[in-house]
Parts: C-alpha cells; sequence; structure tokens
C-alpha cells in the first residue's frame, strides 16, 4: 500500500504569496485613490463653479440695489409722487431742547 505524501513547500513559498498579495492589494489601493480623486476633484469644479454664479448675481444685486438707492431717484420719487419739497428758510422752526 503507498501513501501519498504531501511535499514540502520550498522555502520562500509563503513569503513570495505575502508579497504577491501585498502588490495586489497596493494596486487596488491606487486604482480606488485615484478614482476618489477624481470625483472629489470634479466635486470641487461644481462648487467653484456655483460660487462663480452667486458672486456674479451678487455684484448685479449691488449694483441694482446702488441704483435703487441713488441720491437723485430718491429725491425725484419724493417730489414726484410724495408731493415733497424742501421748505422755506421761514418755513423752519427751530425747537429749544
Amino acid at each position: 500500500m503507498s501513501r501519498l505524501y504531501a511535499k514540502p513547500l520550498p522555502p520562500g513559498t509563503l513569503l513570495l504569496v505575502l508579497l504577491f498579495a501585498a502588490v495586489l492589494l497596493s494596486a487596488i489601493a491606487v486604482a480606488y485613490s485615484a478614482h476618489w480623486n477624481r470625483q472629489l476633484l470634479n466635486a470641487l469644479y461644481t462648487e467653484l463653479s456655483v460660487r462663480d454664479k452667486i458672486q456674479a448675481e451678487w455684484g448685479r444685486l449691488v449694483l441694482e440695489q446702488s441704483t435703487w438707492t441713488a441720491h437723485n431717484r430718491i429725491e425725484a420719487l419724493a417730489a414726484g409722487q410724495l408731493k415733497m419739497r424742501i421748505p422755506e428758510p421761514t418755513e423752519v422752526q427751530m425747537v429749544a431742547p
């Protein structure tokens, strides 16, 4: 009766398998890291685009506000719609504190 015995592995085989697994995991990690980096970069560019649009709108709103609050416009509205005028010096009364 012949018995089958497993041959012993050559020295260094376990180390070779561990190194192969480490290299394989490292390659997968590099690919995942590159993918994650691209996703973050796309999100950054999207947010920068949103920021630029909001800044442009803010500039337009500041310009519009300065137009609506211009001294000449307020004075013209007060005189035209509210019939306001600057009082004559004789109409001004000083009140003592």
